[in-house]
């Protein structure tokens, strides 16, 4: 019996259901995948300290529900909030910036 599932590569797949690389649907989809594994940098660097959500929380001033949805959805969360719990984890935060495929110096 031959096998009905074909094999494909994840670009592939990402292709096919968001679009090439440039597209908007594309670059949508790959922003919000960005911004979880923001969330999940938070989570495993909280982790690391052996520190709760509620311990965290009180560190940065906020509720641990607060740093639950920062954890499960940044998208939501405000841009301070989450620089000021990676100053609480003592993790250091870099960006890069690109405009038309150049990066940007700051």
């Amino acid at each position: 019996m031959a096998d009905k599932f074909k094999t494909v590569s994840l670009d592939t797949m990402i292709d096919k259901h968001f679009g090439k690389r440039g597209t908007s649907k594309r670059d949508i989809f790959e922003n919000e995948l960005r911004i979880d594994l923001l969330g999940q940098a938070i989570k495993q660097a909280r982790q690391k300290r052996n520190l709760t959500q509620e311990q965290l929380g009180e560190l940065v001033g906020v509720q641990k529900a607060q740093i639950s949805k920062i954890e499960n959805s940044v998208k939501n969360a405000r841009f301070e909030t989450i620089l000021k719990v990676f100053e609480a984890l003592g993790a250091k935060v870099s960006f890069n910036v690109e405009l038309n495929k150049q990066k940007l110096a700051y």
